[in-house]
């Protein structure tokens, strides 16, 4: 093994450190799964799904990026250029898609608020009866409309995140891509993508299992306002850099 070097072996723990670190501290790498989670009522088990799909694509992209940079000898402030402006389409992607959520979720909302209707009885009696569209039959349908317009939700925040780049990867990949050790190049990869696809599901998975212990019946109703807005932050840090 002459190519697992000391360099690629503390090359290779910092892309752990840094896969870790990198998931954990952007939160735009969990906190939109869990939002949409609870907004759309995905179980445990689908959410993590979505997850690992959406992590894979946005390791994916930026593996595909380095791998051809390396296959044409492209400059590392080439790749990192393309990175950043990636990240920048992404920020917006996601920015986008959640100020989007959060319309269509007002207006249904609004929609849904209690209004009353006049009733009139045999003896002539008027009253005015308020009720909304919250009540076990509307909820059915509610229901209905979530599971029908779930996959489209599901392709757009993949597609946001294969968009958006892993960019402390790329300079990790060019050192051993600048010794010609493609095992090396590999390792670092490999290590790399499985962390940070890791991270995203244990974030993820930890923070739907402490949302299940907060029982607020009162502010379920406005799941899919809160999932709007937290995805546009989300997207709005990237935007600053955060």
């Amino acid at each position: 093994m002459d190519w697992l070097t000391p360099e690629i072996a503390a090359l290779s723990a910092t892309a752990v450190t840094i896969a870790f670190a990198h998931t954990l501290l952007g939160p735009d790498h969990y906190l939109p799964f869990v939002a949409l989670s609870k907004s759309r009522g995905w179980t445990i088990k689908k959410t993590l799904a979505i997850t690992a799909g959406c992590g894979l694509g946005h390791a994916a992209g930026s593996v595909a990026l380095g791998f051809i940079g390396i296959a044409l000898g492209t400059a590392l402030s080439t790749m990192t250029g393309i990175e950043s402006w990636r990240g920048d389409l992404a920020a917006w992607g996601l920015t986008a898609f959640g100020v989007v959520y959060l319309a269509i979720s007002l207006k249904r909302l609004a929609r849904n608020q209690q209004h009353s209707h006049p009733h009139v009885h045999a003896d002539g009696t008027v009253h005015q009866h308020a009720h909304d569209h919250h009540g076990a039959h509307v909820h059915a349908h509610e229901e209905a409309h979530k599971d029908n317009k779930g996959s489209s939700v599901s392709w757009a925040i993949f597609i946001v995140f294969v968009l958006g780049p892993c960019e402390a990867l790329i300079p990790l990949l060019m050192v051993p891509a600048s010794q010609s050790n493609m095992a090396g190049v590999w390792l670092v990869t490999g290590l790399f993508v499985t962390v940070t696809l890791a991270t995203m599901l244990a974030a993820v998975a930890l923070s739907l299992v402490g949302l299940k212990q907060v029982r607020l019946p009162a502010i379920q109703r406005y799941s899919g306002v809160m999932a709007g807005a937290a995805i546009s932050c989300c997207g709005l840090a990237m935007l600053a850099g955060l």
